[in-house]
C-alpha cells in the first residue's frame, strides 16, 4: 500500500551510513502520500478508555500535558495545541499499514505507530528519545530541527510528563510536505512546529535498557520457579577478618547470578515471551465458533481464503538445531524445522494465503498450534 523510497539509498545503504548514526531528511519518501484517518477519527480514537491518548498545549510558554480518554476536545485549541494518539496501529488495520515498509528492521524493535494531530505552532516542544524514530508528514506541513547528539545539553520538565532540552544547534531544519519523511536517531534533539493543521504519523523503535531486562528476566525465574540452586562455600576456610567479602566470594555468587543467563532453555523462553508482548492489551475477539484442526486443515485447501493478523500483533521466532520456538504476544510455541517456512510466512506477513500455509497441512503440530491462534483471534479468515 506504502512504497518507500530514501533518497535514492538501498535499504542496507541506509542501515550502513545513517541507522543509529545521523538524522536524514527523506523528501517524498512516500510519494503522493494518501493519509490513512483524519483528525475526527484520530479524536475518535482519544475518546476510547482502552487508548492512550494527550493534548499537548502551549500557550504563552506555558507547556501543559492532558492525558485522555477525552469526553470533549476543547483543549485542542485553534493554535498551540497537539493531540497524540498511541500505538494507533492496534486499533485502525489502515494506518497500521505504514508500519509495513519499515520492516527491514527486525519486527521485534518496532514499538508501535503514534499519530499527532496540530494546530499550528503545535507540538511538544524541543525534546529528544533514547529510541530510533521515523516521522512522516501527513496533512499540513510541519517546521521541523534536528540536531546531533551532545552530552551537554540540559533536560529540565516542564510538568510531569513533559520532558524538554533546552535550545540546539540544527544540522536539519526544513518544512515537511505531505509524504516527506523525518529519521531521527536515539539522543538527537529535535522539535517540530506544524505550520497549519497537521498529521504526522511516528514509527518509533524498542531499545530496552539493562535494567528493564534484568527486571524482566528476573521476573520470568520467579514465573517459572526456576533459580533454586543456593550459594555454597565447601572449601570455606578461617580468615582474620570476620567482615570480610573476599573476591572470590564475590565471584562466586556472580557466577551463581550468571548461571540463569547461562541456561539456553530459560533464557530462549523468556526472550521469545518477553520480545513478543504487544504494546497495550489486545483486542481479541475470538470466533464465535472454535475451530478444531480438521476444520483447519480443511480450510488450507481453500485457494481463495487468506488469514490476516490482528494489528498490535508481536510474532517472532528462533531457530534451534531440533525447533522452532514461535512466540506470539508473550506465548511460546515449539514447532519441528520443517514448519519453518508456514513459521516465516506468520511472522513476516500480517496476511497470508492458505495456498502458502497449505505445505504445512500434514504437520500436526502447526494446525494444533495455528488452530490455537486462531481460536484466540489472533489470525483470522
Amino acid at each position: 500500500m506504502y512504497q518507500l523510497t530514501i533518497n535514492g539509498l538501498t535499504e542496507q545503504q541506509f542501515l550502513t551510513q545513517y541507522w543509529q548514526k545521523k538524522p536524514l531528511l527523506i523528501k517524498q519518501g512516500f510519494a503522493d502520500f494518501v493519509d490513512p484517518l483524519d483528525a475526527n477519527e484520530l479524536a475518535g480514537l482519544a475518546m476510547e478508555e482502552s487508548i492512550e491518548s494527550r493534548i499537548i498545549t502551549n500557550h504563552n510558554n506555558d507547556w501543559q500535558a492532558h492525558h485522555g480518554p477525552f469526553e470533549d476536545f476543547e483543549l485542542l485549541t485553534e493554535q498551540n495545541s497537539t493531540l497524540l494518539v498511541q500505538a494507533v496501529d492496534h486499533w485502525h488495520p489502515t494506518a497500521s499499514q505504514l508500519l509495513e515498509p519499515f520492516r527491514f528492521i527486525p519486527n521485534w524493535r518496532i514499538d508501535d505507530l503514534m499519530i499527532s494531530f496540530s494546530t499550528p505552532n503545535g507540538g511538544v516542544g524541543p525534546h529528544l528519545d533514547q529510541y530510533d524514530v521515523f516521522i512522516i508528514q501527513g496533512e499540513g506541513k510541519r517546521h521541523w530541527r534536528v540536531g546531533m547528539p551532545d552530552s551537554n545539553l540540559k533536560q529540565f520538565a516542564q510538568n510531569k510528563s513533559l520532558l524538554q532540552v533546552e535550545q540546539f544547534p540544527a544540522i536539519i531544519d526544513c518544512i515537511l510536505e505531505p509524504g516527506d519523511i523525518l529519521y531521527i536517531p536515539p539522543g538527537c534533539p529535535h522539535e517540530g512546529y506544524a505550520v497549519e493543521n497537521a498529521l504526522n504519523y511516528s514509527i518509533g523503535f524498542r531499545a530496552p535498557n539493562q535494567r528493564d531486562l534484568l527486571s524482566n528476566f528476573a521476573d520470568h525465574i520467579i514465573d517459572k520457579e526456576a533459580g533454586n540452586s543456593r550459594y555454597q562455600d565447601p572449601a570455606i576456610k578461617l580468615r582474620d577478618s570476620k567482615g570480610e567479602i573476599q573476591a572470590t566470594e564475590a565471584d562466586n555468587i556472580k557466577l551463581l547470578m550468571q548461571a540463569m543467563l547461562d541456561d539456553d532453555d530459560l533464557f530462549t523462553s523468556w526472550l521469545g515471551t518477553t520480545l513478543s508482548q504487544p504494546k497495550h492489551e489486545m483486542d481479541l475477539m475470538p470466533p464465535e465458533d472454535l475451530f478444531n484442526s480438521e476444520q483447519v486443515t480443511a480450510l488450507l485447501e481453500d485457494n481463495e481464503l487468506f488469514f490476516e493478523r490482528l494489528g498490535g500483533t508481536r510474532a517472532l521466532y528462533q531457530v534451534f538445531d531440533n525447533e522452532i520456538l514461535l512466540s506470539v504476544n508473550g506465548d511460546n510455541y515449539s514447532l519441528p524445522l520443517n514448519d519453518l517456512t508456514a513459521v516465516k510466512l506468520l511472522t513476516d506477513h500480517t496476511m497470508v494465503t492458505a495456498v502458502q500455509l497449505n505445505s504445512s497441512k500434514n504437520s500436526l503440530v502447526f494446525i494444533q498450534t495455528f488452530t490455537t491462534l486462531l481460536n484466540e483471534g489472533i489470525w483470522f479468515c
